[in-house]
């Protein structure tokens, strides 16, 4: 898809575009609202004003959105072109041995535990060992300061998606 075919879409279904992009209905529809864009600088600062004034719950919302890191069952729940950047965005995890996934795993889980929401890393690029041992540094933080670093994890994602889209 082109940035002018995202701009000429009809409003459910620029929903559903942005919407792989990132989980948040309040980011959607702001974007939606947002268009056109005369390009993808407009189109990413854009992004970034819009998530910056999203709230908490919106956050949480866009988290819930993705499969847990490692975890080839929540990848392949996803359908299209959401599942094939998921796979590629944690191609890292892929190629992982059965020990580290298993201990990838177990952070995961101990990172819900303490902050209610699952581990959001921008993956791309990064190693299933490098993956857990953020996991591990991360679970030392303070809740709120951990919802700022996944948020701003959760962007960097959002951006490549966008990016990806428009570039599809």
């Amino acid at each position: 898809m082109t940035l002018a075919e995202l701009n000429g879409l009809e409003v459910a279904r620029a929903e559903e575009e942005l919407r792989r992009c990132c989980g948040s209905r309040t980011f959607v529809r702001a974007m939606v609202a947002r268009r056109p864009f005369s390009d993808e600088d407009e189109l990413v600062r854009s992004a970034d004003e819009v998530w910056a004034i999203c709230g908490r719950g919106d956050i949480l919302e866009a988290f819930a959105a993705h499969p847990r890191i490692g975890s080839k069952n929540d990848v392949e729940k996803k359908e299209g072109s959401e599942r094939s950047w998921a796979e590629g965005e944690q191609a890292g995890a892929r190629t992982a041995d059965e020990v580290t996934l298993s201990e990838l795993a177990l952070a995961n889980q101990a990172y819900e535990a303490r902050f209610g929401f699952i581990y959001i890393v921008c993956a791309t690029g990064k190693s299933a060992p490098e993956m857990l041992e953020l996991c591990r540094v991360r679970l030392a933080h303070e809740p709120e300061a951990e919802l700022a670093v996944a948020a701003a994890e959760q962007h960097k994602i959002t951006i490549l998606r966008l990016r990806k889209l428009i570039s599809a």
